[in-house]
Formats: structure tokens, C-alpha cells, sequence
């Protein structure tokens, strides 16, 4: 899964795609149609940060960042098409304009969220996050950090199914980075395969996070070769999904791993 933010203000690449004219669309189609190329099946656009510390977006303006970035993708490259939203106002116009999934780092706990999901019979990954981001960071007190967030998938997977969503469109993510420490972060990887449990596909999105800096000292446009160790990592720990801003290196790190077990 290709990253594609369509913010002014993400950890990693905000700004890249959007300018305070509006939506750059020759670096949009051109970032997805190498990131394609590159071995992306899945292209994940979203227009509200959620790093640690962000603050909210008005819908309207999510919407104008989003629907901008699928109206120009959408008949221009043959992959699955995300949209990394907690709004079921954007959800609602998403779905109706092309997108074959919802990504949602609150679980489709806002209001309204879980009946658009319903309604709109799409994949839906379901990630843990302790508290809306501005406040997150302040919220890692778990007494198990890995039971803890499967208890709250659990919930989750349990109330979607209660309100209708299909159990095979259903994913969870751990959520690394949201209100985990970075000892939290990699007791979780430690422990991925305990995430088994649920059947369901695992999405993990570890690509250029705070916790590799915390490790490495480099900023997050440095981050590419660690990345890819985790996504691999991750690969091994069952990740299904992996979200990641550098394409090319993963799906490279990926492929030699894949040939250590002899999948030539």
C-alpha cells in the first residue's frame, strides 16, 4: 500500500502533493503512477494528518484535498484506490467516486462512520489508536500493550459484525506510532503473530515512523532502508498490508525475503 498524502502538514511527505494553491496534480499522477510501477497494489490517499500533535481539518476541506486527488487517479491507474478518513461525510463521497476501501485510524467510531461502512459494502481496516492525535502520545499507559489493543479490535470487529459489515472485508491494525511508546511500538512487532488470532488480514504502517528515529537519529526522509527491514519484519509477523511511503525498496526487500524461502 503507497502512501499518498494530500496534507499540508504530515510527518513525512506533507506538503509534497499539496501547496496552499491547492492540489499539485502532475506530482500527484506522477508520484502514483511510480509508486504503480513500482509494485503498489494499493494506493492510499488521505487529507488530515493524523501524526502525533495534529490538529483536526474542517470536511470540507478534506473532502476538496481527497476527491480532488480521486478524481485524478481514478481512471489513470489500475490499482485499488484507499481513502485514509475517519469522516463518514467523506466516506459517503469516496465511495461513490471510485475508492474500493476505508481506511480508518478510529475504528469507525465517530458517529456515523460504521453505518457508511455498512452502506457502503467496502474493505474497511479498523486500526487502535489511544486517543484523537493531539492527545495520544499522552495516553500510553497500557497494562499489556499487545492484549490491550486486541482487546479493543475485538470491540470493534465485533460491533461492526453486529451492525453488518462483512467479516471478509474486515482488517486490523495495531496502529504503530498512535499512542504507543517506542518500547510499545516494538513489543508489538515482537508479538505480531498473536494478531493470528483474529483470521483476519493484518495491515501494519511502520514506514518512516518515529520509532526508527528514535533508533537511528535520522529524520524521516532517511528513514527508507530501516523501513524496509520492518516492513520485512512485519512480513514475517504476518502483515498481509503493508503502508509504505517508499515503494520501490520495500517490494525490492520484500522480493529477496520472499527468495529466502524459496518463492523465486
Amino acid at each position: 500500500m503507497g502512501v499518498l498524502n494530500v496534507t499540508p502538514d504530515s510527518f513525512s511527505d506533507g506538503g509534497a502533493l499539496l501547496s496552499s494553491n491547492g492540489l499539485l496534480e502532475d506530482r500527484l499522477l506522477a508520484r502514483a503512477s511510480q509508486m504503480v510501477a513500482d509494485g503498489a497494489v494499493i494506493l492510499d490517499i488521505g487529507g488530515e494528518s493524523t501524526r502525533p500533535g495534529a490538529e483536526a481539518v474542517s470536511t470540507q476541506e478534506e473532502l476538496d484535498r481527497v476527491m480532488g486527488a480521486i478524481a485524478q487517479l481514478s481512471s489513470r491507474v489500475d490499482v485499488i484506490l484507499s481513502v485514509d478518513t475517519s469522516n463518514p461525510v467523506v466516506m459517503r463521497e469516496a465511495a461513490t467516486s471510485g475508492i474500493g476501501m476505508l481506511n480508518d485510524v478510529r475504528a469507525l467510531t465517530r458517529a456515523g462512520a460504521l453505518e457508511v461502512a455498512v452502506q457502503t459494502d467496502l474493505p474497511v481496516s479498523l486500526m487502535h489508536m489511544s486517543a484523537e492525535p493531539e492527545l495520544m502520545q499522552a495516553h500510553t499507559d497500557y497494562q499489556d500493550v499487545v492484549s490491550d489493543v486486541m482487546v479493543f479490535l475485538k470491540s470493534r470487529v465485533e460491533q461492526c459484525l453486529a451492525a453488518g459489515v462483512v467479516r471478509s472485508r474486515i482488517l486490523i491494525d495495531p496502529g504503530f506510532g498512535f499512542g504507543k511508546t517506542v518500547s510499545q511500538n516494538y513489543e508489538i512487532l515482537r508479538r505480531l503473530r498473536e494478531f493470528a488470532s483474529f483470521e483476519l488480514p493484518l495491515l501494519v504502517g511502520l514506514s518512516r515512523k518515529s520509532m526508527i528515529g528514535a533508533i537511528t537519529g535520522r529524520p524521516a526522509p532517511n528513514r527508507v532502508v530501516p523501513s524496509a527491514v520492518l516492513a520485512v519484519l512485519a512480513a514475517q509477523g504476518g502483515a498481509a498490508v503493508i503502508r509504505v511511503h517508499d515503494v520501490a525498496e520495500t517490494a525490492d526487500a520484500l522480493a529477496v525475503w520472499r527468495a529466502t524461502k524459496g518463492e523465486l
